[in-house]
């Protein structure tokens, strides 16, 4: 599988996401760049999971499918191009900024980019589980960064 390079201006891989893009400052989405697509990639798909989730399963806070593979990233604030924005963990569709439980560590925000090499299909209100389970089969290549953050 190919390796897609992916990072944001707002934040470095494995820095604290600031409070802006989290559910205790403004709640918008944050900016996003990528690079590396294969030719081959059809969609891209967008997922933003929080693996450090009370419960045992990753939270999901952003899923897009159907993003345009000659994109190069997506504004602060804005869905990806051609995205279809899936509902949160919240049942909300689009962006679910950061909310750990206060005193938690600091949580990871995992932000995971794959290029499909053909569209998927997924139920009507996956979790993350679902995305992996329909995506890690159709992808060509995939890429991300994690961002940190603590209450």
């Amino acid at each position: 599988m190919g390796s897609i390079r992916v990072g944001s201006p707002a934040f470095g891989d494995h820095d604290e996401i600031p409070g802006r893009y989290t559910q205790t400052g403004e709640n918008v989405s944050p900016p996003l760049e990528w690079s590396g697509l294969p030719d081959s990639a059809t969609e891209l798909v967008l997922i933003c999971e929080d693996p450090d989730a009370p419960g045992g399963s990753p939270f999901l806070h952003w899923l897009v499918t159907g993003i345009d593979p000659g994109s190069a990233g997506v504004s602060e604030g804005q869905p990806p191009p051609g995205g279809r924005e899936w509902p949160n963990g919240f049942g909300d569709a689009g962006w679910a900024g950061p909310q750990p439980p206060a005193g938690d560590p600091a949580h990871r925000y995992v932000f995971h980019l794959y290029a499909l090499g053909q569209p998927i299909q997924l139920p009507d209100a996956p979790t993350a589980y679902d995305v992996h389970q329909h995506v890690d089969n159709a992808a060509v290549a995939s890429g991300s960064t994690v961002g940190m953050f603590q209450r």
